[in-house]
């Protein structure tokens, strides 16, 4: 959410909840033809835009918003008093650097006036401010969205001047203001087939004017078995709309998956290797072969992830581009023929799809090879995943002329499912090909609170999202990978379990249905397919009491100032009577406390929603209810530390996780795993 001034600001706000803004020094570096652009001196940047909660903590502070959303401003005058009383004039400006500011520091604003305001006694809630009521609009000329900064001008000189407080004004804005994911972008768009020899049927896509745009990054599309190269045209023409070259080309699916990452390699080899000649060279020069993202379907899903897995061995040397270049691997509805040993994304930052009514990738208990999280899971650079609720297989290309294969209630079409791909896919290429952090929320936030205009909105369309940053922003406390014991965290601290049936383990059901059954603890769950899948996790319920866990940190994990979210990953277990007694999103309250014994409550459901129910879809067994589906919740720290202001982010001493009906939902069994601070 933050640029690296930012960061410096939400360091300081965690180091001491009183002194949470951070004001610019006044220097004048000297450049090798003498000073360079001064800095504004005595300009506190802070974050200050964001969206109001019907509950505490009241605010949370975003970078991203959709075109319509609600965006507002939130300043704590128990934090900052000195602001108590006083009138100021906020200011919404288009985003400028700090070199830009330092040049133009004139302040206009894109609302056509700014907006005169006196800050209230009475802290954040007092101080809660409509920015745009979704009269902004969010389209740029190109890229994802359209980055503003937000300023208090707090001597009214209609300047950025000492004295003002700016959340943007530095590498990144205060807020991004996304036009409608699912809809087209600003390129017209050049269509053009052609072929290289066998297997080397290829479609292409461009921006017309990819002359003054390039060069632009390849995303390369790899069908399913009993697909068709030319079925991806939604793909093809929304990311060349937005400034990428797509190819997708014939896949040789009918041998395997195998054969499948062979066509993957060769297709785009030599796609970059004739830019010369494909649609008479206009491409020459203009493709980007260092930012290249490899979208697989099926067998291709697969497929992609085993060639990525033969760069990575070296068992396969392509000419025209390097394991390096391959800065995405997304796969839709996997198959897992092959197994760990080469359906393995390894450190490349990885996507999964799953539809929740596929009926051929079907995720059954009883099917390894149609279990689409394994290769999730063996991902171990950044990776997520997006999970739709009544989405067959056939949904997730555009030809009529294949079958949906679609088993399960509250069926989604071909359409709903191609568009829910477009609003999803525009930010997840944006975040991991560009590194644009204008999409970077789309991956984790909850659906329930932040979705594309545009995208389905009926109730059977439900979507779950999982995330996890590269190991380098992670402070893990448990992921259950280590320390088998009940009682001790991988980590190493103590955890004391007062709920139901604890178990942890492989996350892999054990037998071939989803059935509920008490002796097989870890009904529904996929994540696990093979010995060399090790995946764990805990399973727990509660049933009417209030019931708790709690993981006592050791010292290694007790500072999370250099990180933002509290972060964990749980999934409902699927059949089993607490789940099925109440079907819904399953609530609970977390809780930090400190070494001096302050502590910080909040539900999980602030933010969006609660831990949705499975899809309800029959067979597999008896009783309704598909494979467990995992989600990410991400808990702001801000938050905690201003719910409770004197909390220590410094030197916590205990994670608590409060269940039952003093603390959200009265009963349930739940699935948890990757309990971290995390930061992207």
């Amino acid at each position: 959410m933050s640029s690296p001034c930012f960061v410096a600001a939400l360091l300081v706000a965690l180091l001491a909840p009183s002194a949470r803004a951070q004001t610019v020094v006044d220097t004048q570096p000297t450049g090798p033809a003498g000073p360079v652009t001064r800095q504004i001196a005595g300009l506190v940047r802070l974050d200050l835009a964001g969206r109001i909660l019907p509950v505490a903590p009241s605010f949370e502070f975003v970078q991203s918003h959709f075109e319509g959303d609600v965006v507002a401003l939130a300043l704590d005058t128990v934090v900052h008093p000195q602001w108590a009383g006083v009138g100021a004039t906020i200011w919404l400006c288009e985003h400028r650097d700090a070199a830009q500011w330092a040049l133009d520091p004139t302040l206009a604003d894109v609302r056509g006036t700014p907006q005169a305001v006196v800050f209230a006694a009475g802290g954040l809630n007092a101080n809660r401010f409509v920015l745009d009521d979704g009269f902004l609009s969010g389209f740029v000329p190109s890229g994802l969205g359209r980055g503003l900064d937000v300023v208090i001008d707090a001597d009214a000189s209609g300047t950025l001047s000492s004295g003002d407080w700016i959340d943007g004004g530095g590498d990144t804005p205060g807020l991004w203001l996304l036009y409608p994911t699912a809809l087209q972008g600003p390129h017209p768009i050049v269509e053009t087939l052609y072929s290289g020899g066998s297997f080397l049927g290829q479609n292409l896509y461009y921006p017309a004017n990819i002359a003054q745009l390039g060069p632009l990054p390849l995303v390369v599309v790899s069908h399913g078995n009993g697909h068709n190269y030319q079925w991806y045209d939604h793909i093809g023409f929304h990311l060349a709309s937005y400034g990428y070259v797509v190819m997708s080309h014939q896949n040789n699916t009918v041998p395997g998956p195998m054969a499948a990452s062979t066509t993957t390699l060769s297709n785009t080899d030599w796609f970059l290797g004739n830019l010369g000649t494909i649609a008479g060279g206009v491409l020459a020069g203009l493709v980007d072969s260092s930012r290249i993202a490899w979208i697989g379907h099926s067998r291709g899903g697969e497929g992609v992830a085993i060639a990525y897995d033969r760069l990575f061995d070296g068992a396969y040397t392509p000419v025209n581009f390097s394991r390096a270049d391959i800065v995405l691997v997304s796969s839709i509805a996997p198959t897992d023929f092959t197994g760990n040993a080469s359906a393995n994304p390894h450190d490349v930052p990885y996507h999964l799809w799953t539809g929740g009514a596929d009926s051929d990738v079907n995720g059954c208990a009883d099917c390894n090879i149609c279990q689409t999280f394994h290769l999730h899971e063996r991902a171990t650079g950044e990776r997520s995943s997006i999970s739709l609720h009544g989405a067959g297989h056939g949904a997730f290309h555009n030809s009529n002329s294949g079958g949906l294969f679609a088993a399960g209630p509250c069926q989604l079409s071909r359409q709903d499912v191609n568009t829910l791909v477009k609003a999803h896919l525009l930010p997840l290429v944006e975040w991991y090909v560009k590194r644009n952090p204008a999409g970077r929320e789309c991956l984790w936030r909850q659906w329930e609170a932040f979705r594309s205009p545009g995208a389905p909105a009926s109730s059977c369309v439900v979507v779950d999202l999982m995330h996890r940053p590269a190991a380098a922003n992670r402070l893990v406390v448990d992921d259950f990978e280590t320390n088998a014991s009940l009682a001790l965290s991988s980590s190493g601290g103590a955890v004391a379990l007062a709920v139901d049936a604890p178990t942890e383990g492989l996350l892999d059901d054990a037998n071939t249905s989803f059935t509920h059954l008490g002796s097989e603890p870890m009904n529904g769950m996929t994540f696990s397919g093979s010995a060399s899948d090790q995946t764990r996790g805990l399973v727990f319920g509660w049933n009417g009491a209030d019931r708790s866990i709690a993981f006592a940190l050791v010292p290694g994990v007790r500072d999370a100032r250099g990180h933002t979210h509290l972060s964990l990953r749980a999934s409902q277990v699927t059949r089993d009577p607490l789940t099925t007694a109440e079907l819904g999103d399953v609530d609970f309250t977390v809780r930090l406390v400190d070494e001096q014994g302050a502590s910080a409550s909040m539900r999980i459901s602030a933010y969006g929603g609660g831990i949705e129910e499975p899809y309800q879809r029959t067979s597999c067994g008896t009783g309704a209810g598909w494979a467990n589906e995992w989600e990410t919740v991400r808990l702001p720290l801000e938050g905690f530390a201003r719910v409770t202001p004197g909390l220590d982010l410094g030197a916590l001493s205990a994670i608590e996780l409060h269940f039952g009906p003093s603390h959200g939902s009265a009963l349930g069994r739940l699935g948890l795993d990757d309990l971290e601070f995390t930061r992207d």
